[in-house]
């Protein structure tokens, strides 16, 4: 299968599946499923970052000091995005983004919810796109990693949707709709970088730093509001089984 297929099927199999995952347990599953999704996802996301995006990144580049140094720079432009534009990944119902009253407070209306994320998906698809023209098996696991991380927050997203407004039908056909952003990038993309071959590097190290500011910036705050002995257990084994699924499917792919 060529590169430009399995760009289009990874960005719409993985949008489809993170909004029906995401529908599946806004408005059938317990907070509890949902907690744990939110630690599996850190896992898939560290485990992507250290595991495959970056040691790839530094392979084409051969500058590791260029590549953390992008990596740097990436994760202050999502800081600085989230302070002015109010970008906030967040990827559980029980945060300052995702309160009720919050939804007034910041002006987050439906419409508004939507916006973001489209730009969101377009972004993943680029991240996508650029993994998969380094190595096939690189986006393979890029774009998971990236269904794991889309479904909690595509759950608040769900959340915020139903509290403005929205019927459980609407919800699901709107983020649907959004997720056709993630194709758009991932094609687009691909056109733009094959001609560009060069700043590939650069753009893995930027989805590293992407990836990282979601996990270490957005999710872990969030785990530390639960502080018992029981809930901490649950949290480093589901981020462990994120990482060990990342790294399984890394050695799977390669064999």
């Amino acid at each position: 299968m060529s590169v430009l297929l399995w760009i289009i099927a990874a960005s719409i199999f993985g949008g489809a599946l993170s909004v029906l995952g995401a529908a599946l347990f806004a408005l059938n599953a317990s907070m509890k499923w949902i907690n744990a999704l939110v630690s599996y996802a850190i896992g898939a996301l560290l485990g992507a970052v250290f595991l495959n995006i970056l040691p790839e990144a530094v392979e084409l580049s051969g500058d590791m000091a260029k590549v953390s140094g992008t990596v740097l720079i990436g994760i202050l432009v999502f800081f600085t995005l989230e302070k002015v534009l109010l970008w906030r990944h967040c990827h559980h119902t029980h945060c300052e983004a995702h309160e009720p009253d919050a939804v007034h407070v910041h002006g987050r209306s439906g419409t508004m919810i939507m916006v973001g994320d489209s730009f969101h998906n377009f972004v993943d698809g680029i991240i996508i796109a650029a993994a998969f023209l380094t190595d096939v098996n690189l986006g393979i696991v890029t774009a998971l990693a990236i269904i794991a991380h889309e479904i909690p927050q595509e759950v608040g997203d769900f959340l915020i949707l139903l509290h403005s407004g929205y019927s459980k039908v609407q919800a699901l056909r709107v983020n649907l709709l959004s997720s056709l952003a993630t194709l758009v990038g991932g094609v687009l993309a691909y056109f733009a970088l094959q001609s560009v071959q060069e700043i590939v590097p650069a753009l893995l190290s930027l989805a590293a730093a992407s990836m990282l500011y979601v996990a270490v910036a957005d999710l872990i705050p969030g785990l530390h509001k639960r502080t018992q002995l029981h809930d901490t257990l649950q949290q480093v084994l589901l981020i462990g089984a994120g990482v060990a699924t990342i790294y399984t499917m890394g050695l799977f792919i390669h064999a």
